[in-house]
């Protein structure tokens, strides 16, 4: 009988792990230094008794989602919870509803009509507040001139703009009238956008004319001028024009497509009757592929995800409609949409957004804002807290953040340290808490994650949320023992989980091929035996260097447990000997030294924490990392200049 290398303990058989990621499955499951849930954050919490609500779910699916689906106002009430046939799964059938009526009507015809819905602030400093009764009369202008350019329900709209208010208005116009939006970053290139535009058959695109990063004013209109000039489908371009400053040229039309956003609008056409969808009608289409290869456009159902969003706004983000909530994503991402527009205005709260990096005119910009607004609860990014670790804690210490309760962090994995540093610096003043939770895209919502009424254990992300069948399987899906590494698998589809991939349903299937039955996220993960999870990154993300396989996360992380680092991004570059060799740039905490000596230290850190195969060939100290809106690294940046490729500008890449 021959050997199986993946045969693991126990006869499970692992997938293909690296030596570090077998390292820090071991570690995890020991913890150090949990932090307990604040006994008044948990009395106050949602769900009073997570673990009845979790019973509640695995007992009875149907009864629960039933239940949650009363958060939402229904045109006329569904005849049956869902129907499941893996991969393809349907919900609420029968029943009709409208994405503005839950987030703006209901509000409007109650005691929150004058409350504000949005408080906007840009980089240059221009500020703007939205009461519901204000957003009502402008999504409806601009609903119905959608309409007047003949716009239907079904119809596709690409929306090209930066975090603004016009940017979220337009997202909830083509919801009034069951348009379906695609929004793409602001800042993709001409040929990323032309690919969305095609892919999706959009007849009209809106866009803005610039946007602002670092005090730079970066220009949308002449990429949409590129990505649409020779697409005869795309019939109309509105472009939302912030108008100039002193030695600007003003932006101007040159074709028979283009309309001004305002000029397009009837002063007086503030009521638009919403379009009755049926729960299963798409509500959005949103691309996750990067700037290259052929786009993958995620496809959410209008009921299930305003059931999945209105209940974890809630449940997980603790949001109410006394709370002024800030998420420091941006439109175009999955964030943007769950927990920037439809999830917290569906509760009736106040969204705070800003355009702009978080430490931008100055690091304390993000604290002199939650000061004074009085920000109750923040969604950010692991990225961003490593970066205001960076520049020291006596820079939040100077603010007041009393109000702050509540920290949610996703997107990649949140190392121990910051989770540790966040607590302490930025929830501190208020004795909140710092969750952690895990999603992605093509999952709407959190599926893991930490609640405010048990402990945090930094380093894992933390329990299946009430509904959510989450497990860790071996290479053949069978599942693992507690402390054993393996891949995350959903076992049981989610309503807030996509139903297709946009005009490809076989690439749909893929997700759901691995292991029959069973959603593959694509991430090693372990749960230890008290029911928590680690995500420890992407099961391909891996540098293969003399032979040896070596996950960027782990180099990333073991970088991270140095005293000195703030944040880190490693790549792998072609080696003639090696194949691959590792490099690695650093940005170090306020006040550390720089030289020799520091990089002679970074190293042996790696070598003694993983080995010497791990350890970089080169590590490279810099000021900042480049970086996306909402706070990921962009470490292909990072290669493209390091390969001596064209990059193109920062601002055209995506996650």
């Amino acid at each position: 009988m021959t050997h199986d290398p993946t045969a693991a303990p126990g006869g499970a058989v692992e997938p293909n792990f690296t030596d570090a990621q077998r390292a820090a499955i071991s570690a995890l499951s020991h913890d150090e230094a949990v932090i307990p849930a604040p006994v008044w954050l948990a009395r106050q919490a949602y769900l009073a008794n997570d673990n009845v609500e979790r019973a509640h779910a695995a007992q009875d699916p149907e009864g629960f989602w039933r239940e949650k689906a009363k958060l939402v106002e229904w045109m006329r009430p569904f005849d049956k919870v869902c129907e499941i046939h893996p991969p393809d799964h349907r919900w609420f059938l029968g029943g009709k509803l409208n994405a503005t009526v839950n987030c703006i009507d209901r509000h409007v015809a109650s005691e929150r009509r004058l409350k504000a819905a949005l408080i906007w602030v840009g980089e240059d400093g221009e500020e703007h507040t939205f009461t519901y009764n204000r957003l009502y009369r402008e999504t409806n202008r601009f609903a119905n001139a959608l309409k007047k350019l003949g716009v239907e329900k079904g119809d596709r709209v690409v929306i090209y703009m930066p975090l603004t208010p016009e940017g979220i208005i337009t997202m909830l116009a083509c919801a009034r009238i069951g348009a379906i939006h695609s929004v793409v970053f602001a800042g993709m290139g001409a040929q990323a956008l032309r690919s969305r535009i095609v892919d999706s058959g959009a007849k009209v695109v809106v866009c803005s004319d610039y946007t602002f990063r670092r005090g730079k004013k970066l220009p949308l209109k002449p990429t949409v001028d590129e990505a649409v000039r020779a697409l005869y489908t795309v019939e109309h371009v509105i472009v939302h024009r912030r108008g100039s400053r002193p030695g600007d040229a003003p932006v101007t039309f040159e074709s028979e497509r283009e309309h001004d956003f305002y000029d397009v609008q009837d002063g007086r056409s503030i009521h638009c009757v919403p379009e009755p969808m049926d729960a299963e009608d798409p509500l959005f289409i949103l691309y996750t592929s990067g700037t290259t290869g052929k786009p993958k456009g995620v496809v959410h159902a209008t009921g299930g995800y305003l059931v999945g969003t209105s209940y974890l706004a809630r449940a997980f983000f603790q949001i109410s409609d006394r709370d002024i909530y800030w998420s420091t994503s941006d439109i175009g991402w999955i964030v943007g949409h769950s927990f920037i527009v439809y999830g917290p205005l569906s509760v009736g709260a106040t969204v705070f957004c800003r355009e702009g990096v978080p430490d931008y005119p100055t690091p304390a910009v993000t604290w002199e804002l939650c000061e004074r607004f009085g920000v109750d609860l923040m969604f950010t990014a692991p990225t961003a807290v490593r970066m205001w670790m960076s520049h020291g804690a006596e820079v939040p210490a100077g603010y007041d953040l009393h109000k702050l309760r509540l920290i949610a962090c996703a997107g990649e994995p949140l190392n121990p340290e910051a989770h540790h540093w966040a607590q302490e610096h930025l929830v501190g003043q208020s004795g909140g808490m710092v969750v952690d939770n895990w999603w992605q895209t093509e999952i709407a919502g959190p599926v893991l994650g930490t609640l405010p009424t048990f402990e945090a254990r930094p380093g894992k992300v933390g329990k299946p949320l009430p509904g959510a069948d989450v497990a860790v399987v071996d290479a053949h899906g069978a599942p693992v023992e507690a402390g054993k590494g393996g891949l995350l698998v959903i076992r049981r589809p989610l309503p807030y989980m996509l139903r297709t991939v946009w005009g490809d349903h076989e690439r749909y299937r893929h997700y759901w091929r691995q292991f029959e039955g069973f959603y593959a996220a694509g991430d090693i993960a372990v749960r230890d035996a008290d029911g928590y999870f680690a995500v420890l990154g992407r099961a391909d993300d891996v540098m293969n260097v003399a032979g040896h396989r070596i996950g960027t996360a782990d180099v990333e992380g073991s970088l991270l447990r140095h005293p000195a680092v703030a944040e880190s991004a490693v790549i792998g570059l072609p080696d003639p000997v090696k194949g691959e060799r590792i490099k690695a740039f650093v940005v170090v905490r306020a006040g550390v030294p720089r030289g020799p000596g520091l990089v002679g230290s970074l190293k042996d850190h790696v070598r003694q924490d993983l080995g010497p195969i791990a350890t970089p060939s080169e590590v490279e100290i810099r000021d900042s990392l480049p970086k996306t809106r909402s706070g990921k690294i962009v470490r292909r940046y990072l290669k493209a200049v390091e390969l001596g490729e064209d990059p193109g500008d920062l601002s055209t890449l995506a996650d």
